[in-house]
C-alpha cells in the first residue's frame, strides 16, 4: 500500500520519522531549539530594521525642512537712493 502514496506524501512521512528520531536525540534537540531560536531572533531584528527605515525617512524630511529654514533670506534689490545735489 506504501507504493500507491504519491511521492510528496511520502516525503512528509519520512520527514516526520526524521523530526520524531532527531528529537530524541538530546543533540539534535538542543540544534533544532538554536535553529528556532535563531529564526525567532532573525524575525525580531527583521522588524527592528523596518522600524528603522521610516524613523530614517522622517529623519530626511525633517533635515531638509530644517536647512530651507537656515538659508539666508534672499534679498531684494536695493532701490537707488535719490542723488542730492548739494549746493
Amino acid at each position: 500500500m506504501a507504493q500507491n502514496r504519491n511521492p510528496l506524501s511520502q516525503l512528509a512521512s519520512f520527514g516526520e520519522d526524521v523530526l520524531g528520531k532527531a528529537s530524541k536525540n538530546p543533540t539534535a534537540s538542543r540544534v533544532l531549539q538554536s535553529a528556532n531560536q535563531l529564526r525567532d531572533r532573525v524575525d525580531d531584528l527583521s522588524k527592528r530594521v523596518r522600524g528603522l527605515d521610516v524613523l530614517e525617512r522622517r529623519v530626511d524630511e525633517l533635515e531638509q525642512r530644517v536647512a530651507k529654514l537656515e538659508k539666508p533670506p534672499r534679498r531684494t534689490a536695493a532701490k537707488p537712493k535719490p542723488k542730492t545735489e548739494a549746493g
